[in-house]
């Protein structure tokens, strides 16, 4: 008897923890809780201005989530919990429900999303590279031979493994922890570039001690969109993101939130990234399609 006590003591906490991850929305009720994770050093969508004070344009979105399930579970005292999370562990952090929503500079791919949802894009962007401008590499062939670095658990790492492999460059591609890491290399001579999304080359650029120093050079080797991150299977949750964001995109007032962080001058020093809305994106404020890169 106590063996089938135990038994089915086990089967409901597996059921209803089961419940609970497929309906973040009854989750974040019952906690009285909602987590939200941001990144550390993705300019200009989140990053940190000060000691645990992230700012950016993915973090202007995730707020807007907030607001609405306030509204919807009507909690206005509703608490907000922050966690700071990598390239590598914001998957895993979504699928095991220790966060609820992910928005910084997370690419929307076929593979992602066998394992978590995407609410509609938000950015599009492609790979090129982030490199000094004494050394006068102009694009990938000048890398031939050379060490490159780029950020772990990103989609970059498998466009430059393939291209690499593609073009027979024999380059040495190493991984760092985060996107300050992976720029620390170039800036220490450890490697000759950064393979990343350029977006976010040209916010570590603006930020850094001498910008006049770097160039982001090279054509994007694909294009791909950004999206923040859900738990998968969960409808309800999803639509309450997508709407969120579509409501944001009719209004005008994402057109304004993109001015403020890419043609505008932005924390810490007070530095504008000037980067035009792409077409990609113009396109997708009428479309508001969550559709992933292959």
């Amino acid at each position: 008897m106590k063996f089938s006590a135990l038994m089915a003591a086990v089967l409901l906490t597996a059921v209803a923890t089961g419940a609970q991850a497929a309906d973040t929305l009854a989750k974040i009720a019952a906690s009285g809780k909602i987590t939200l994770a941001y990144r550390e050093s993705s300019v200009p969508f989140s990053y940190l201005d000060g000691p645990n004070k992230p700012i950016g344009f993915a973090v202007e979105l995730s707020n807007a989530v907030v607001d609405a399930v306030k509204k919807k579970l009507n909690k206005p005292n509703l608490e907000v919990a922050l966690m700071p999370v990598t390239s590598q562990n914001r998957i895993p952090l979504i699928t095991n429900g220790t966060i609820d929503l992910e928005c910084g500079s997370t690419t929307n791919n076929t593979a992602r999303g066998k394992d978590v949802a995407f609410a509609v894009n938000h950015f599009y962007t492609g790979t090129r590279l982030l490199v000094k401008k004494s050394s006068h590499i102009k694009d990938y062939a000048d890398l031939k031979g050379k060490t490159i670095v780029s950020t772990t658990g990103t989609t970059n790492v498998l466009v430059m493994r393939k291209y690499n492999e593609e073009k027979k460059l024999g380059m040495d591609i190493v991984l760092a922890k985060d996107h300050d890491d992976s720029f620390l290399l170039v800036q220490s001579d450890r490697a000759a570039a950064f393979a990343m999304d350029d977006i976010l080359l040209f916010g570590l650029i603006a930020n850094s001690k001498d910008p006049g120093d770097y160039e982001v050079v090279g054509e994007p080797l694909q294009v791909e969109p950004y999206a923040c991150m859900l738990p998968k299977d969960d409808p309800a949750f999803k639509k309450l993101v997508d709407d969120t964001f579509i409501g944001l995109m009719k209004s005008g007032e994402f057109e304004k939130m993109y001015t403020k962080w890419f043609m505008s001058p932005i924390p810490p020093k007070n530095t504008s990234l000037n980067l035009p809305m792409s077409p990609q994106l113009k396109e997708n404020l009428k479309a508001f399609s969550d559709k992933p890169a292959t």
